[in-house]
């Protein structure tokens, strides 16, 4: 049996997935963790710390899935890329409700100073590195420019399995990556 921190943690990150982290209050992070609010607060000062707690967590991921693609691959920054590319593909079904997490909790943070969009936007910026880095690797000719085109596939692979507006989604992220990588 998991304690009442971990049940709670658990169902505040199933919720901020599900809803985003404007449309979910304390209470209904209480009832899907079978607690009370006074539960919460035994273990959380705020729900501000667990929407933090959930940022990190979610970036975190993102980070250990890098790393781990990077130990597999390590001497083939090619073979990086496209498991990069079948990450991203494979987690595609898990967000096509709700799309990109990153991005649609920057669409809830009016405030540009606001320390979660900050961490946001810092994750973004050292996965885009992580990516230069790869393609420099590669030795991918004008690899900032490649850099920007994995992205851009990324970030609009997203939002067009959240809007259902291209089918078979997964292998066109793999063929269109394969592109960039024989040109």
């Amino acid at each position: 049996m998991s304690s009442l921190k971990e049940r709670i943690t658990a169902a505040a990150y199933k919720l901020f997935d599900e809803n985003g982290i404007q449309h979910v209050t304390m209470d209904a992070i209480a009832v899907e963790a079978k607690t009370t609010k006074m539960g919460i607060y035994r273990h959380f000062d705020s729900r501000d710390a667990l929407i933090q707690d959930w940022l990190t967590a979610t970036i975190d991921r993102y980070r250990h899935a890098l790393d781990e693609i990077e130990r597999v691959h390590h001497d083939d920054p090619r073979a990086q890329l496209m498991a990069l590319a079948e990450f991203i593909s494979r987690g595609l079904r898990t967000i096509s409700h709700r799309g990109c997490p990153f991005v649609n909790t920057i669409a809830e943070i009016e405030d540009r100073e606001s320390p979660l969009r900050q961490q946001i936007e810092a994750h973004k910026t050292a996965q885009a590195g992580r990516v230069l880095q790869m393609c420099r690797k590669a030795h991918i000719p004008n690899p900032q420019l490649t850099t920007a085109e994995i992205t851009f596939l990324f970030e609009g692979a997203q939002v067009s399995a959240q809007n259902g507006s291209i089918q078979h989604i997964e292998r066109h992220i793999m063929t269109i990556m394969r592109k960039i990588l024989e040109r």
